[in-house]
């Protein structure tokens, strides 16, 4: 689309652990991914922070699935509230981008305008050696396949059913 990636990388991302990982700093380090179809793997094994390399080498990975969940896990977390602003940093946040066209009384204005669906933040509190976090996505009014259930839904959204669109 039109949307700067700045913006992309500021507003859509999941993060396991997010902070200035480096995996040049040591040979030991690599970044794989693996997608069968019905998983997408990255893991991140032995990489460093870069302005902080003797802190140690942190192991972990993300898994998204196709049906929506993601989990988080985390074989090696070196001492993980040493990092600078740790604690905001280790979440999934998905938001869009409205672009509105307007003709003012003087120029043509073209304004973004950020909306927030949804952030999870964890408690860092729970991610140790050896730990996993396993997300859920909420239910939204595009699962529902027939009127009826769409309409007596009881999910926390005013859901109305699309004939035309049998949604």
């Amino acid at each position: 689309g039109e949307v700067v990636h700045r913006m992309l990388t500021a507003t859509q991302y999941i993060a396991p652990l997010m902070a200035n990982f480096d995996p040049s700093v040591s040979r030991n380090s690599t970044v794989r991914y693996f997608d069968n179809g019905t998983a997408l793997v990255v893991q991140w094994d032995h990489v460093h922070l870069q302005d902080n390399y003797n802190l140690g080498s942190f192991t972990f990975q993300a898994t998204l699935l196709n049906d929506g969940r993601i989990i988080f896990g985390y074989k090696e977390v070196s001492v993980p509230y040493s990092i600078q602003g740790w604690q905001h940093r280790t979440q999934t946040m998905n938001e869009f981008v409205a672009v509105c066209n307007f003709l003012s009384s003087v120029e043509y204005v073209r304004r973004r305008t950020i909306y927030e669906y949804h952030r999870v933040e964890l408690q860092m509190s729970k991610i140790t050696n050896l730990s996993a976090v396993e997300m859920i996505p909420l239910p939204t009014c595009l699962q529902f396949t027939s009127c009826d259930p769409c309409v007596t839904a009881q999910i926390g959204f005013n859901c109305s059913w699309c004939s035309k669109l049998q949604r």
